[in-house]
């Protein structure tokens, strides 16, 4: 199978059946967002949605994120991993929203970077997941994934790696999406530690399941 004829099956089989696909993070707007997806860094979204309904409600904006009290954001965080850098990284991302944007958040990797707490990873999420924009996000679930079925290289060493790889061979009007099929198969599917590949229909295309699991059969 070429490298060509993978995507397009992988592809196929994910729009066929997960047609819909979008991020798990509970979020109104882009502030919220974009504060949703710092927390998440190293933490689950079904923790990161238990606490940012508290946090919105008490920092409803940029501007009164700007303003906290790293006491008083604290304790409403500290569930969640690395509560006090990101205590730092709210608090610092907002003032600066606030100074230099207006209380916008901006819609370009080049300005998201620029923000405390916003890597590369994170400002290709929210312009993907808010603008629709053809930014691959590649975490843990994505560089697993994408490596196991055979779309990308095991050479692929860093994420930036991965992303081009695949930005390179995923159809322009699809990679938001993909973005998300990639990361939902991996977290429920294709796990880390115990894949489920007896129950998954990528079977077919995938390198990992020809390699491992064929051949014990």
């Amino acid at each position: 199978m070429t490298k060509k004829e993978r995507y397009e099956k992988v592809l196929d089989f994910f729009q066929t059946h997960m047609p819909v696909a979008e991020t798990e993070l509970s979020y109104t707007n882009p502030y919220e967002l974009l504060v949703a997806v710092i927390l998440s860094a190293q933490c689950t979204d079904k923790r990161v949605n238990l606490t940012t309904p508290a946090i919105f409600k008490k920092y409803p904006t940029p501007q009164k994120m700007a303003k906290a009290n790293f006491d008083d954001l604290f304790p409403i965080i500290k569930s969640i991993s690395y509560p006090n850098n990101k205590t730092k990284h709210l608090i610092g991302m907002s003032q600066l929203l606030v100074k230099d944007y207006g209380g916008e958040v901006p819609m370009t990797i080049e300005e998201l970077v620029k923000l405390p707490g916003v890597g590369r990873k994170t400002a290709n999420v929210i312009t993907s997941v808010w603008d629709n924009q053809p930014n691959m996000a590649v975490d843990t679930h994505v560089n697993r994934v994408s490596k196991r079925l055979g779309l990308v290289p095991m050479t692929a060493t860093t994420p930036l790696a991965v992303e081009k790889v695949l930005l390179k061979n995923i159809p322009t009007q699809l990679v938001h999406t993909a973005h998300h099929w990639l990361i939902l198969h991996g977290r429920y599917t294709c796990l880390a530690r115990s894949p489920k590949c007896v129950d998954c229909g990528l079977q077919p295309f995938c390198k990992y399941y020809e390699k491992t699991i064929a051949k014990q059969q």
